[in-house]
C-alpha cells in the first residue's frame, strides 16, 4: 500500500534519493541488529532467572526433606533386628564387639560444616579453616569446660529411649544360637530370633555380672551414653527364651537359674590407642590445647568422660591396666586400650565393664595409685557430667539413686543384688574426690 509512492519519490530525487535510501536501509538494519541483540540478552537473563528459581525451589524442598529425616533419626526409631546398621556383615574377629553408637545425620552435617578440612587445627582462641575464612570460638568455655559448639559435634550415643526399647525387645526375644565371639570362653555371642545379637556374660563369679550391670546403670545416672544397652536374664534351658539352645547350654555346663547379662552387639568396631596428651610422657589433658583437629577434640571430649567414669567405678581393666603394664612394656600406650572400641565415625564404646564397682572396689588397694595418676591427668570436662557429679556430691545419695534406677529399670535386680554398705560408702567417697579434683582445676585455670 505504501510501496508505489515511495518508489516514485526515489526516481524523482536521483542520486541523492538513492543515497538517502541506502542510508535509511543501513539504519534499519542497525536498529534491527540492536533490537535482536537486546532480545537475546533479555532471553538469556530470563532463562538464567528461571534456572535459579527452579534450583532454589529444589534446594528448599530437599532441605525440608533432609530436616525431616534428621528429626526422624533423632527419635532413634529401633529397626527390626535391633541394629542401626542391620546390613553390616557379621565379623567375629577380636576387634568385633556388641555395640554401636548412633550418630544422627545432624551431627555428621555439623562435623562437615565445622571441619572443612581434615587439617584444620585449633590454635589459641580461634580455629581457621584452611583456604577459607571460617573461624570458630575456643574449644573451651569457663576455663575448664568443653565449648558448646564442640559438644554439639560429639555423637549422642545410646539415648535413653533407644536403650529402653532395646532392653524390652531383648527380654522378650528367643535365643536361637550361642557361639564364641565375646571374649573369654565363658561368654557367648547370642543370636536372637529376629537376627540381632547380644553378648551373654556368664560370670566366673557373681561379681562380674553384678559389676558390669551396676556400672552400666552408673553410666545412665551420670548421663554418659557410651555403654551399650544391657539387660539381665535368668538361665532356664526349658523356658521360652533359652529352650532352643538347651543342648549348647548343657555343653557349656551353665547352671540353671543363674542370672546372666546380655549386652547389645554389632560388628565393624575397631581398637583405640590412648591419645598423646594422656600418655605418661605428656602433660595431660589440660586447658592449654594446641594444634588439635576437630576430630581429635571430639575424641578427647569422650576421653574426659571415660577417665572420670573409670575412676568412679574403680575400673582397672582399661587405661589403668595399660599404665600398670608400662613397667615391662614401654610401648603399651601405643597399642589398643583394653575394653575400648570405636565406630568408623569415632564414637568411643566402653565395653566389658565387669571390673567396675564390685570387684574394682574389692581390689582397690592394689590399683588406687594408678587411678589417682590417671584422674590427675585431666582438667577439662564435659559440663553436664560435672553438673551431675556436683549434684551427687551435694546430695550425698549416689548409692540410693543408683539403687532406685537399677530397680526401676531391671526386673531381676533383686535376684542379682546390689552394692554392699561398704562399697556404697566407697562410691560416695569417689564422687566427693572427683568433685574436689574439679574444684582444684577451677582454682588453677579459671581466671577470677
Amino acid at each position: 500500500m505504501f510501496g508505489v509512492p515511495f518508489s516514485s519519490n526515489l526516481a524523482a530525487t536521483g542520486n541523492e534519493g538513492r543515497r538517502g535510501s541506502q542510508l535509511s536501509r543501513g539504519l534499519n538494519r542497525s536498529g534491527s541488529f540492536i533490537v535482536s541483540f537486546a532480545m537475546r540478552i533479555l532471553t538469556s537473563n530470563l532463562f538464567a532467572l528461571l534456572f535459579l528459581g527452579a534450583f532454589a525451589g529444589v534446594f528448599y524442598v530437599w532441605s525440608s526433606l533432609e530436616e525431616r529425616l534428621e528429626r526422624h533419626k533423632r527419635g532413634f526409631t529401633v529397626p527390626v533386628g535391633g541394629s542401626f546398621y542391620p546390613k553390616l556383615p557379621v565379623d567375629l574377629s577380636a576387634k568385633t564387639f556388641r555395640t554401636l553408637l548412633a550418630v544422627p545425620a545432624a551431627h555428621r552435617t555439623q562435623i562437615k560444616a565445622h571441619n572443612g578440612s581434615s587439617h584444620d587445627h585449633v590454635n589459641g582462641d580461634k580455629r581457621s579453616a584452611r583456604g577459607g575464612s571460617l573461624e570458630l570460638d575456643s574449644p573451651l568455655k569457663g576455663g575448664i569446660f568443653w565449648s558448646t559448639w564442640l559438644e554439639d559435634l560429639v555423637p549422642v550415643g545410646f539415648t535413653e529411649e533407644y536403650a529402653r526399647a532395646w532392653r524390652d525387645r531383648a527380654r522378650a526375644s528367643r535365643v536361637v544360637k550361642l557361639e564364641p565371639g565375646c571374649g573369654r570362653v565363658s561368654n557367648q555371642l547370642a543370636t536372637f530370633s529376629d537376627g540381632s545379637k547380644a553378648c551373654v556374660r556368664y560370670g566366673i563369679n557373681a561379681d562380674q555380672v553384678q559389676g558390669e550391670t551396676l556400672t552400666y546403670y552408673l553410666a545412665c545416672l551420670l548421663g554418659i551414653p557410651n555403654l551399650p544397652p544391657l539387660v539381665l536374664s535368668q538361665m532356664n534351658s526349658y523356658g521360652e527364651q533359652w529352650g532352643e539352645v538347651r543342648a549348647r547350654i548343657e555343653a557349656l555346663q551353665w547352671s540353671e537359674h543363674t542370672v546372666v547379662s546380655l549386652a547389645q552387639w554389632v560388628s565393624n568396631l575397631s581398637g583405640v590407642v590412648t591419645p598423646a596428651p594422656l600418655r605418661p610422657d605428656r602433660s595431660g589433658l589440660h586447658p592449654e590445647l594446641r594444634n588439635k583437629t576437630t576430630a581429635e577434640l571430639v575424641g578427647l571430649v569422650q576421653w574426659s568422660d571415660l577417665i572420670l567414669f573409670d575412676y568412679l567405678s574403680a575400673n582397672f581393666d582399661r587405661l589403668v591396666s595399660n599404665l600398670f603394664s608400662l613397667q615391662w612394656d614401654a610401648r603399651i600406650m601405643e597399642r589398643d586400650t583394653n575394653n575400648l572400641l570405636k565406630t568408623p565415625r569415632g564414637d568411643l564404646v566402653f565395653i566389658d565393664n565387669e571390673a567396675g564397682l564390685v570387684h574394682g572396689f574389692r581390689v582397690l588397694g592394689m590399683w588406687e595409685q594408678y587411678h589417682q595418676t590417671v584422674l590427675s591427668s585431666v582438667c577439662v570436662f564435659r559440663e553436664k557430667t560435672v553438673q551431675r557429679v556436683a549434684e551427687l556430691h551435694r546430695r550425698r545419695d549416689v548409692s540410693r539413686r543408683l539403687l532406685e534406677l537399677y530397680r526401676e529399670s531391671e526386673p531381676l535386680a533383686g535376684k542379682l543384688g546390689f552394692l554392699s554398705e561398704e562399697h556404697a560408702t566407697i562410691l560416695q567417697d569417689r564422687i566427693d574426690r572427683v568433685y574436689k579434683h574439679i574444684l582444684r582445676c577451677k582454682e588453677k585455670y579459671v581466671e577470677v
